[in-house]
């Protein structure tokens, strides 16, 4: 797991749209916490601190931790808004978590040794079906992506989630099949021809059929 992001965060006297904007003002961006058998609270964290996670990609689905007055508590960034013209975050959902919280959330696909693939070394194409996985992961365990090994599949091949090797204490939230992560299809041009072949051959058939015809007449 790389290193987690620790936001400065202070308490919000004012909620609502004007404290909000107030907020904002001073160079924060508003936020709630919720969850861990606590009540929530206003909260409001660094605008700095949050565009740079925002732009990482380490703001949602993702363990962090925030210092108020000096004491950390382990978060996940759960809902952002943003600006929908200037894309600039404006109000962020943080979830307290702990090592017994489990959670649902989307993990990234990776896929090695595409070079040990026998159906890519002869120009097939990895197509992939899901970008990302829904599993059910420990809070502060969640894995920064799930690895899919390529090595041996050719044409026609594929990656089912029953060979993807999950970390402890991850899941998949589908449970009732082994469903489709990727497959090795055959290359674009291999499938034209084929297609124009098929094209082909029903012409074929086809003008047979008429000449019959026109026999029995």
């Amino acid at each position: 797991m790389s290193d987690v992001t620790v936001f400065t965060c202070e308490l919000r006297q004012r909620s609502g749209t004007g404290g909000s904007r107030a907020v904002r003002r001073d160079g924060w961006v508003p936020a709630i916490l919720y969850g861990g058998d606590q009540e929530p609270a206003n909260i409001k964290l660094r605008y700095n601190e949050v565009l740079k996670a925002y732009n990482t990609g380490k703001l949602i689905s993702v363990l962090s931790k925030i210092n108020v007055d000096g004491q950390e508590q382990s978060v996940i960034g759960r809902d952002i808004q943003v600006d929908p013209v200037k894309d600039l975050p404006l109000h962020v959902d943080l979830m307290r978590v702990s090592e017994k919280t489990r959670i649902n959330v989307d993990v990234p696909m990776s896929f090695l040794n595409e070079e040990a693939s026998p159906g890519l070394k002869r120009g097939g194409v990895l197509n992939v079906v899901r970008h990302t996985v829904e599993v059910i992961a420990p809070a502060t365990r969640i894995p920064e992506a799930l690895e899919a090994d390529l090595t041996g599949l050719d044409i026609g091949d594929a990656v089912h989630i029953s060979s993807v090797n999950l970390p402890e204490g991850v899941e998949p939230t589908i449970t009732d099949r082994d469903f489709t992560i990727a497959t090795i299809a055959a290359p674009s041009v291999v499938r034209s021809a084929d297609n124009e072949g098929d094209a082909e051959d029903d012409a074929a058939e086809d003008s047979g059929d008429e000449g019959e015809t026109g026999d029995n007449e």
